[in-house]
């Protein structure tokens, strides 16, 4: 008996509970079906499985047996996939999801790059502030900067991504420059509206974390907008260093309580959990990887 084969019999035979559907699904007849069941038992001395007329069931040594050789079967099938891989190309549809400012400013470029890669690739993708369900909307990858709930969600990090108290000159000259996290709430602020620690901005220095429930004008769920209010004047944000930078480096902004930071978020790419992950999902999170790690 090729044990190979008769390892995957008893699989589909205990899944599909009989031995014709699992001949028919195998292309095999129920006859060799049932002998490679019979010689799998006789090599192992224990009854595998319960026969009726009408059914089949795993007997207790026949579903522990089941367990583990499965996950045997689901090792081998996932290796032969990813030889089979290495000389494949990706084709098909790759959908993906990403917040709107992250998407506009740095994914757009690298998304580019990546098509230039693999010519034969069709993306589609998203761009969204609002929390989405990717198994629900049939999403090969979200890309997410949050700090992520326990979940059932595979999820790779990407890169770090820090953020910075700032204000304009022209704020900064009218209101005054604060010296502590405390004084912000004497100051008008603008505040991102899908934080997880809601309207609470958690600034650490040498003298401890501090969380602060600003005194908001502005409350909105795009940072682009706040960095744009930010500059005309209208209050002090907590931005992105990747939506902030410029305006920084042109000194329409400028950082303040330098002493202090906030926690840095994190850009994740999430994906469905899978024991083989698929060739363009793989090759789409190594080239996000590769691109934005340094």
């Amino acid at each position: 008996m090729d044990k190979l084969e008769g390892l995957r019999a008893f699989v589909k035979v205990v899944e599909l509970g009989s031995f014709s559907e699992a001949g028919r699904t195998l292309r095999l007849s129920r006859s060799v079906v049932s002998k490679y069941i019979g010689e799998l038992e006789h090599q192992l001395g224990v009854q595998l499985l319960n026969r009726t007329t009408r059914h089949v069931s795993a007997t207790e040594n026949g579903q522990a047996y089941f367990e583990r050789v499965i996950g045997v079967l689901s090792d081998l099938d996932a290796a032969d996939q990813a030889v089979t891989d290495l000389q494949a190309t990706p084709r098909g549809l790759l959908r993906v999801n990403a917040p709107m400012s992250f998407g506009t400013l740095q994914l757009g470029p690298a998304i580019a790059d990546f098509m230039a890669l693999y010519p034969e690739l069709r993306i589609q993708l998203t761009l969204s502030d609002e929390q989405v369900d990717p198994v629900q909307d049939g999403l090969d990858v979200t890309l997410r900067i949050a700090e992520l709930e326990a979940s059932s969600l595979i999820a790779r990090k990407i890169m770090p991504i820090d953020r910075v108290i700032c204000a304009s000159p022209d704020y900064l000259q009218s209101h005054g420059v604060p010296k502590h996290p405390a004084e912000l709430r004497d100051h008008t602020c603008l505040t991102y509206g899908y934080l997880s620690t809601g309207n609470q901005w958690k600034l650490s220095g040498r003298d401890g974390d501090h969380w602060i429930q600003p005194s908001w004008t502005l409350c909105v769920n795009n940072a682009e907008v706040l960095r744009d209010a930010a500059i005309k004047g209208r209050g002090i944000a907590l931005l992105p260093t990747f939506i902030a930078g410029e305006a920084l480096g042109q000194e329409r902004l400028r950082t303040l309580l330098t002493n202090y930071h906030a926690p840095p978020l994190t850009l994740y790419a999430i994906y469905p959990p899978t024991r083989h992950l698929a060739l363009k999902v793989r090759l789409f999170i190594d080239f996000l990887v590769e691109r934005f790690s340094a």
